[in-house]
């Protein structure tokens, strides 16, 4: 009787002491799950950028090449300015210039000179322009297996002046551009804008054209460090 009080003793005393173990078990299996959903959640998730813009003065000389609707194509050079309010929004103020001619109206015109006579319509071109620029997406790119760069992809949606031949006309201009970032503080950028305004032909007609410019140049962001 007295052993099997005491084995009975002991059976008690052991599902009093072993219950604990399970809970502190299943904590740690939770902290490991948790840890693991967490990592999974962090690699599918936003990663932070690296390339900081907000608050930051951008300076870009640029050059390219104007597609007149009308006139022929010329290169076109200049620059702008870019202040950014925050990593998706920045307003940006720009200068280009270039010449404008009307190539095969003027050969057509020489032939018949008794029929027509449009004389010299080679003139400078000055715009003056300003967009609102929304960085829509950014990424990075791997190059050619070494270092990796980081670029924006943005939508760009503006207007402004184009004085040409002594008169100015309003223009609304859209497109879009992506910059590659090389460092905090240099980058390169690319554009295609749209070019939209009543001008007058070189047979004195008018009519909504659209110029198609295509830039590039470099860009330089102050303070030098983001």
């Amino acid at each position: 009787m007295r052993i099997l009080a005491t084995s009975l003793a002991g059976s008690v005393a052991a599902l009093v002491v072993v219950p604990p173990a399970a809970p502190a078990r299943a904590q740690c299996v939770d902290e490991e799950l948790k840890k693991e959903l967490v990592g999974k959640r962090a690699y599918r998730g936003v990663v932070p950028r690296k390339f900081k813009k907000a608050l930051r003065h951008e300076i870009s000389p640029l050059g390219g090449w104007y597609a007149g609707d009308l006139a022929d194509g010329a290169p076109i050079y200049g620059g702008a300015y870019t202040f950014h309010f925050t990593e998706e929004l920045g307003l940006e103020a720009s200068y280009l210039r270039t010449r404008q001619s009307f190539g095969f109206v003027e050969a057509v015109s020489e032939r018949y000179e008794d029929l027509i006579d449009i004389g010299s319509r080679d003139s400078d071109v000055n715009m003056y322009q300003g967009h609102l620029v929304w960085s829509m997406a950014y990424g990075k790119v791997r190059w050619f297996g070494g270092p990796i760069g980081r670029f924006d992809f943005y939508l760009a949606l503006g207007g402004g002046s184009v004085d040409a031949s002594g008169s100015a006309n309003i223009a609304g201009s859209g497109g879009f551009g992506m910059k590659l970032f090389f460092t905090d503080w240099l980058g390169m950028r690319l554009d295609v804008r749209d070019q939209i305004r009543s001008v007058k032909g070189p047979l004195g007609q008018e009519r909504l054209v659209n110029d198609i410019i295509t830039l590039a140049g470099v860009s330089i962001f102050i303070p030098f460090s983001s």
